[in-house]
């Protein structure tokens, strides 16, 4: 201030005359003559025009000038136009200045004026006028003066330090806001520091402090900058508003206005300041109008926020209750209500500098208690993420093995695709651990788990990124990352503990795993689809014989789909009559006389033709048609049997667990045989011992001794390939035991290692009084060596193919008829 003063050349001692009030007007081509434009037909008041085609003119009342001296300044409003001109008609001579908006960076003044320096006295002047070329409206032009010169004024010293202190304080309140923060930046102070850097650009160009460091921010550009940011600045203020009120203190709809009139005022702004393309006026008008309705929703909104109690409000009210109160003398002034004065301008900067200081103090005091609920939530954090730990590890974790759960899988096999790392994928599903439940108890089968588990990890803890995970009850999952050869290496070590020892309750049992996998991406490229894949591997490994390792091919997914399309072309293939009936005799070995048949199905499909049971009917089983067609085929047998009388002997029928499982299983088919009329002794149910170790195990041993005490005979299948089948021969009611066709085959290789067991096997029935059937018989010499270990029925190719039940038929109608 000191400084300035110092730079002041004195004060002349005549007052500023306003000349706005007395201005008259009039529009004007390019190219007038001064003369013209001094008889130029003015008009004023309310018929003045306030824009033109070229040129409007204003006349001044030079009358009023008398006291100024020379050298004075005529003061003009900022606003938009191409060219302004100034002309003076003195005494002895006229003159007539003309400059484009871009030659006025000399023309400028503090307190948003453009300067004009006028050299002859106030006395010697006869005539004052003032044009503007293309300007936007001279409604919006709000202040015309003449001034005593004198270098620097005493107003303009004031505008100076107005604009210091006013920077200084936004500043402050901006830099302070930059540095103060607790962590992420929460909404209503981003939106606070749009406000202040608006506020504080805005205050430093319509000030025209601005052009001290750039010059040619004067006139109408920085008229059109003001506009913008005046738009910017209701923009910003509502949206810091309606963010730094406490969640649920105002109704919705108040701040769903509030964003709407700030949209408004962003885009309005823009608007105004584009008076090229737009009409200067209504923009303008607009503009206004949406500031007074922001005041209006603004304090609106405070009143119901004080009444529902928020603190923040108050700090809201002190800190901006003097720029609303100056917004709307503005807005007043703008719209012709209140008559021209500095001090409303001025004021609106001191009260703009006011709320920065009180509402950085109140976020500063937001701050204080965000950092104190910080420390708190930070404790409570630290406990949260231990639990979360702790939660996590247990979430992932298998509780029996404490190996990585189905959810550590596929988190381990997403991220393995994320990074597109090729991996081989195994599935390893321990075989009869149903059975070791039944016959041991849970806790046996748990330590069998646990065991496999330790066994697993002992394997891929040696090699690098390997891990394995319990998905399942008895299923088990290794992603290995890496080439095939790693692989290969994988799967070698997995085979290494097949037939491994494990010692449950003092007893020796080993170790069998059916395994498949599947590589990525070579075999599937989503992780549903090369889970499905390895399913598949693991399901032939299963459906083969267990306890052995099958990588996926590209064959087994088409023989599934086979399979399942079979499926869906069973319920029609049932209902013509498909399925047809196939008996294969059973004959002494000592007479070769044909005692009884077993029966086998056959599917006669219109395209693949006479199909085996091999090729359909494990996929049939599991689906409800499969039921279904097990059904038929018993009462296709029943009725053979009720048609062919004594000379089918007894019918062998093969049941699935889905048959006997079910309180009411055993009644269905002894009510059946009653229906035809047959003996149950003509009748023998076949299972394997796959149906001994489905889940329904005990409710299938029921249905099979309800149907021994009724005379059914019961037949133990494919016997010496299944699992603890002594064990099913003490529990089980069977009467008959029917060797596997393998070992039969086996009699005639040289290593002697299957005669043992097949007499072993022959020894063991005839001690336990079952009646012991050898089952793919081929070769004379086959039958031979049976009957000479003591085996009296038989029965395969040497004796018989399946042959029809039609033939069989009509072959007994041809011999009655003869």
């Amino acid at each position: 201030m000191l400084v300035l003063a110092g730079l002041m050349s004195g004060t002349a001692s005549a007052a500023p005359v306003d000349l706005h009030r007395s201005a008259c007007s009039a529009t004007l081509p390019d190219d007038t003559s001064d003369a013209r434009i001094v008889d130029a037909p003015y008009r004023c008041g309310a018929e003045a025009p306030t824009r033109g085609p070229d040129w409007l003119w204003l006349r001044l009342d030079a009358s009023q000038l008398g006291a100024l001296p020379a050298s004075w300044d005529l003061l003009i409003d900022q606003t938009r136009f191409d060219r302004i001109g100034v002309l003076i008609v003195g005494r002895n001579r006229t003159t007539r200045h003309s400059l484009s908006y871009a030659e006025l960076k000399e023309h400028w003044t503090p307190g948003g004026l453009l300067k004009f320096v006028v050299a002859p006295p106030g006395h010697d002047i006869r005539g004052l006028y003032i044009g503007f070329r293309h300007i936007d409206d001279l409604s919006l032009m709000r202040k015309v003066v003449a001034r005593p010169g004198s270098g620097m004024n005493g107003a303009d010293v004031g505008w100076l330090v107005l604009a210091g202190l006013f920077a200084g304080t936004l500043l402050s309140a901006l830099l302070y806001n930059l540095v103060i923060h607790a962590g992420r930046r929460p909404a209503f102070q981003r939106w606070y520091l749009l406000w202040v850097s608006v506020a504080l650009v805005y205050g430093l160009i319509w000030t025209n402090t601005a052009a001290l460091v750039v010059p040619g921010l004067v006139g109408p550009i920085a008229v059109r900058i003001e506009f913008v940011l005046v738009g910017l600045m209701v923009a910003a203020g509502n949206m810091f508003f309606f963010s730094v009120i406490e969640d649920g203190v105002l109704p919705p709809g108040l701040a769903k206005a509030g964003h709407g009139l700030a949209i408004g005022g962003a885009v309005l702004g823009v608007a105004a300041a584009a008076d090229i393309w737009l009409p200067p006026v209504p923009t303008d008008r607009l503009l206004n109008y949406d500031i007074a309705a922001t005041s209006v929703l603004v304090a609106w909104s405070c009143a119901v926020a004080a009444r529902r109690g928020s603190r923040v409000i108050w700090f809201y009210m002190i800190g901006w209750s003097p720029v609303i109160a100056l917004f709307v003398l503005r807005l007043a002034r703008n719209l012709g209500f209140m008559a021209q004065s500095d001090v409303v301008d001025m004021g609106t900067f001191v009260a703009l500098a006011f709320e920065a200081l009180v509402l950085s103090l109140a976020i500063a005091d937001r701050f204080r208690r965000i950092r104190l609920e910080l420390d708190q939530a930070r404790q409570r954090r630290e406990i949260d993420l231990a639990e979360t730990k702790t939660l996590r590890l247990a979430a992932q974790t298998d509780f029996l093995t404490g190996l990585g759960n189905r959810a550590a899988f596929q988190q381990q096999a997403n991220a393995l695709m994320s990074a597109a790392m090729p991996f081989s994928l195994f599935l390893i599903d321990v075989d009869h651990l149903k059975d070791v439940n039944d016959r041991l108890g849970h806790a046996s089968g748990d330590m069998l788990l646990c065991h496999v588990g330790s066994a697993l990890d002992g394997i891929v803890r040696a090699m690098a990124d390997v891990r394995v995970s319990r998905i399942g009850g008895d299923e088990f999952a290794i992603l290995c990352p890496g080439s095939v050869h790693v692989e290969t290496m994988l799967a070698e070590q997995i085979a290494s503990v097949q037939g491994e020892l494990w010692h449950p309750r003092d007893r020796t049992r080993t170790l069998s795993l059916s395994i498949g996998s599947a590589r990525y991406p070579d075999d599937a490229q989503a992780l549903d689809l090369l889970y499905h894949n390895a399913d598949l591997a693991l399901y032939t490994a299963k459906r083969v014989g267990r306890g052995r390792y099958v990588r996926y091919d590209p064959l087994q997914s088409g023989l599934r789909d086979l399979q399942m399309a079979f499926a869906g072309e069973a319920e029609q293939a049932l209902e013509r009559g498909d399925f047809m009936l196939y008996l294969q005799p059973i004959v002494s070995l000592e007479t070769e006389m044909v005692c009884g048949h077993e029966v086998l199905l056959r599917w006669n499909h219109p395209v693949h033709g006479l199909m085996t049971p091999d090729r359909f009917a494990d996929v049939l089983v599991a689906e409800r048609i499969g039921l279904r067609i097990q059904e038929h085929v018993l009462e296709l047998a029943l009725a053979a049997l009720n048609e062919g009388g004594e000379a089918l002997g007894v019918v062998c029928v093969n049941f699935t667990s889905a048959q006997l499982a079910g309180p009411r299983s055993a009644r269905l088919v002894l009510d059946r045989l009653a229906h035809h009329g047959i003996a149950p002794a003509r009748l023998c149910v076949e299972v394997t011992e796959g149906v001994m170790l489905d889940r329904a195990a005990d409710s299938i041993l029921a249905s099979l001794r309800t149907l021994h005490e009724a005379g059914v005979c019961i037949a133990l299948d494919d016997f010496g390939t299944g699992y603890a089948s002594l064990v099913h021969l003490r529990d089980l009611p069977v009467d008959r035991i029917k060797i596997d066709q393998s070992f039969v085959a086996g009699l005639d290789e040289t290593d002697g290692g299957t005669l043992p067991i097949v007499g072993a096997i022959i020894g063991l029935g005839a001690g336990l009084g079952k009646l012991v059937i050898a089952e793919g018989i081929e070769t004379q010499w086959q039958a031979e060596r049976l009957r000479q270990l003591g085996c009296r029925f038989g029965q395969g190719y040497r004796y018989g193919h399946p042959v029809a039940l039609a033939t069989i038929a009509d072959a007994d109608r041809v011999m009655d008829r003869a």
